[in-house]
């Protein structure tokens, strides 16, 4: 009995943390600039700065992808399907080893009803005193409102190549 009285009280302690830990983070997506300026904000920082990556799953629906789009050693471009969980994976060690600042340059925005779909130009620094990026490129981001919240549905993006520079139309006028 008092083993499961403990149980409870620990189920208990944890479900109202996690949900007080989600209330601090719905300011983060309330809006569709909320939840851009958080989604760049939190992969950001220092080398050997810890990124919250409870933050950064809360942005994004069960099922979302980030889907970066890579010219393979052949020279052909194909795609590499992530979830959130695989992505820290793959590129929280090398953010601690390295720094890593994303910063948005231009964004063009598109909704209709509940769904918005934005052209995201960024420019990607080890270091927030860099002032000369070591790559650009663009973000497809794609998002849904539940009524609630905006959420990441997905991610896709391509680098800026000599070879396929940001179009004007997608750069600060």
């Amino acid at each position: 009995m008092k083993r499961s009285i403990l149980v409870s009280l620990c189920l208990i302690l944890y479900t109202s943390e996690m949900i007080g830990q989600e209330a601090a983070y719905l300011n983060k997506v309330d809006s569709v600039d909320n939840l851009i300026d958080t989604l760049y904000g939190v992969i950001s920082g220092e080398k050997n700065e810890a990124r919250d990556w409870e933050l950064f799953r809360f942005l994004f629906t069960p099922e979302a992808k980030l889907i970066p789009s890579v010219k393979n050693k052949d020279g052909v471009y194909e795609v590499r399907y992530m979830s959130p969980e695989n992505y820290i994976e793959s590129a929280g060690k090398w953010f601690m080893e390295n720094g890593f600042y994303e910063k948005e340059l231009f964004r063009k925005t598109e909704s209709f009803g509940n769904i918005t779909h934005i052209f995201s130009t960024y420019e990607s620094f080890k270091s927030k005193t860099d002032t000369k990026p070591f790559m650009r490129g663009i973000n497809s981001i794609q998002l849904l409102n539940d009524g609630e919240r905006w959420w990441i549905v997905n991610i896709y993006w391509t680098q800026e190549t000599d070879n396929n520079p940001i179009p004007q139309s997608y750069l600060p006028h």
